[in-house]
């Protein structure tokens, strides 16, 4: 946690320097390292790009007890930004009815685009 807190305050210290000489500031990901949910065991290092293997409920959190956000159709994109034990994925749905959603995935029903 101390690492990704000081990797923040570089980011943080870049940007700042950026917009003082007049350089480009590059804008972070929407889910960044301080707004991933705690119940993340594992994140990527940069977004995953994927796809919904079978139709399968976005949920609120990472379990079947949580509640259904809406059914995502196979072929569904979805980018991972973490999971929990491998066997639960948090993302954004990035196409079909519930695009543009944040939720929870089953990973067994996520696969490589």
């Amino acid at each position: 946690m101390q690492i990704r807190q000081t990797l923040v305050r570089i980011s943080a210290a870049a940007a700042t320097t950026a917009v003082i000489v007049g350089g480009a500031v590059l804008t972070a990901p929407a889910a960044s390292a301080a707004s991933l949910p705690k119940s993340c065991t594992w994140e990527w290092a940069w977004p995953q790009k994927m796809e919904i293997t079978s139709d399968v409920n976005l949920r609120s959190g990472p379990g079947k007890k949580y509640t259904s956000l809406g059914i995502l159709y196979k072929g569904a994109r979805f980018t991972e930004y973490c999971d929990k034990n491998h066997s639960w994925s948090y993302g954004k749905v990035t196409s079909g009815p519930n695009n543009g959603k944040w939720g929870w995935v089953k990973t067994d029903y996520v696969g490589w685009n």
